[in-house]
C-alpha cells in the first residue's frame, strides 16, 4: 500500500519561472544550514573532501545531495567522530567544466589530511574524477566511495566504490513494473545534448540487457514532445526542469494515457510545485535509496538528522547524501592500522559487506551485487504515490 508523501517543499516554484531563476531560487533557499554547536571529538582531524557540481545543469541534484551528507557528517562528529578523530568535511564546488574539476581535485589531492573523496556528485563529476586518477600515476590515489555514479564502468585502478544503483538496475525495476501492459518498445528523451552524450551508451546497454526496443527522440523539446505521441511509455534521462519542460508540451489524443519513467536524478516533489502536467501524463521516478517514508532505521535517522539540523524537506536525494556519509564512515572504521589514504584504500578493497539501518551494500568480486531500487509516481492529479 502506498504511503502518503511527507508535506511538500515551502519553495513553491511557478512553471513561468526560467530554468536560471528556479535554480537561483533553490540554491538561496538551502544556502544557509542551520547552526550546529555540539562538541567536537578530541585529537587531529581527518579530512573527507566531497566534490560537488553545483552548475545550474547539476544545481538541483547536488543542493539536496550535499545537504544529506552535512547532516551525516555533523551527527558522526556529535558521536565521537571516525576512529576518534573528528571529521572535517572538506566541501570543493564546481563550475560543471573540465577544468573546475580538475582544480577541485588536485586542491583534495594536495590536502595533506585528506584520506578519501566521498558522496561526489553528480554523475558526470564522479565518472570525470575517476577518469582523473586512473590517469594521474602519482602518489597514492584518493579512493572514491559512494559517488553518485550511474554507470557500470569498471575502473582499472579499483579506486571506485559505487554503491547506488546505476541506469540498468533502475530501468529494469520500472519495467517490471510495467511489465502486465506488454510494452516492448519505448522512446527515449534526454534533457540535452549533453546528457544524451554521457548516457546513451548505458541506455544502450540496459536496452539490450532487457530485450526492450528504445527508440530515441529528437533533442528538439516540440518535436520531442511531437514524437511521444506514438509511445505508451517514455524513458526520460535528465533533471526536473527539462523533465517539467517535456512533458508540458505533450499533447495526447482524448482516452490516450502515457507513461513517463524518469530515473533518480528527477525530484517528483519540485516536480508536484511546478505544475503544468498534462491530465493523461504520469511520472514514474525511480529512486536509488529507499522511499524517504520508509520506517527503515537509516530512513528515520535522516529525517532526525535533517529536522535538528537544516530547515528542509527530506527527499530521496538528500537520503543518498546521508548514506554516502554514513557508509563512507563505516568502511573506514575498518581500516587497519593509522587512517591514511593507504589504509583507506586497503580497507575499501576488501569490500564488506555493510548494513546501514536496512540500506544493504553487498559485493559480487569487484562489483555491487545488490541494487536497492523504490519508485514514486506522480499522477495528473499532482499526488505523489510511493
Amino acid at each position: 500500500m502506498f504511503t502518503p508523501p511527507p508535506p511538500p517543499s515551502k519553495r513553491p516554484t511557478p512553471p513561468s519561472l526560467s530554468r536560471r531563476r528556479w535554480l537561483q531560487c533553490t540554491a538561496l533557499a538551502g544556502a544557509a544550514p542551520a547552526a550546529w554547536s555540539a562538541p567536537a571529538p578530541a585529537g587531529r582531524a581527518v579530512t573527507i573532501a566531497q566534490i560537488a557540481d553545483l552548475s545550474a545543469a547539476q544545481q538541483d541534484v547536488s543542493r539536496d545531495f550535499l545537504t544529506g551528507s552535512r547532516a551525516a557528517w555533523q551527527e558522526l562528529n556529535a558521536q565521537g567522530g571516525l576512529a576518534g578523530r573528528p571529521v572535517q568535511h572538506l566541501v570543493l564546488e564546481t563550475d560543471g567544466s573540465a577544468a573546475g574539476l580538475q582544480a577541485a581535485w588536485h586542491k583534495a589531492q594536495t590536502t595533506a589530511d585528506c584520506v578519501a573523496l566521498s558522496g561526489c556528485v553528480g554523475n558526470a563529476a564522479a565518472a570525470g574524477l575517476a577518469t582523473l586518477q586512473a590517469r594521474s600515476g602519482t602518489g597514492t590515489p584518493l579512493a572514491q566511495v559512494a559517488p553518485w555514479l550511474h554507470g557500470t564502468e569498471a575502473w582499472p585502478d579499483d579506486t571506485v566504490f559505487d554503491i547506488f544503483p546505476g541506469y540498468q538496475a533502475q530501468i529494469a525495476h520500472a519495467l517490471k513494473t510495467l511489465a502486465s501492459m506488454g510494452v516492448q518498445d519505448m522512446g527515449v528523451a534526454y534533457g540535452s545534448a549533453s546528457i544524451q552524450q554521457q548516457s546513451q551508451a548505458e541506455i544502450a546497454r540496459a536496452a539490450q540487457t532487457l530485450s526492450v526496443r528504445m527508440q530515441p527522440l529528437p533533442l528538439a523539446r516540440r518535436e520531442a514532445a511531437r514524437a511521444a505521441q506514438r509511445h505508451a511509455l517514455i524513458l526520460f534521462v535528465g533533471g526536473t526542469p527539462e523533465l517539467h519542460d517535456f512533458t508540458r508540451q505533450i499533447q495526447l489524443p482524448p482516452g490516450r494515457q502515457c507513461y513517463v519513467v524518469a530515473l533518480a536524478d528527477v525530484n517528483l516533489q519540485v516536480l508536484a510545485q511546478m505544475k503544468g502536467m498534462p491530465h493523461n501524463t504520469s511520472v514514474i521516478a525511480t529512486q536509488a535509496v529507499p522511499l524517504i517514508t520508509s520506517p527503515l532505521p537509516v530512513v528515520r535517522a535522516y529525517r532526525s538528522a535533517l529536522a535538528r539540523l537544516y530547515d528542509e524537506p527530506p527527499t530521496p536525494l538528500g537520503l543518498a547524501g546521508f548514506i554516502a556519509a554514513r557508509y563512507t564512515a563505516e568502511a573506514l572504521a575498518r581500516a587497519e592500522g593509522p587512517l591514511t589514504r593507504a589504509s583507506a584504500l586497503a580497507a575499501l578493497r576488501r569490500r564488506t559487506d555493510t548494513h546501514i539501518g536496512g540500506f544493504t551494500v553487498a559485493f559480487q568480486g569487484k562489483k555491487r551485487a545488490n541494487a536497492y531500487v523504490t519508485q514514486t509516481m506522480l499522477t495528473p492529479d499532482g499526488r505523489i504515490v510511493g
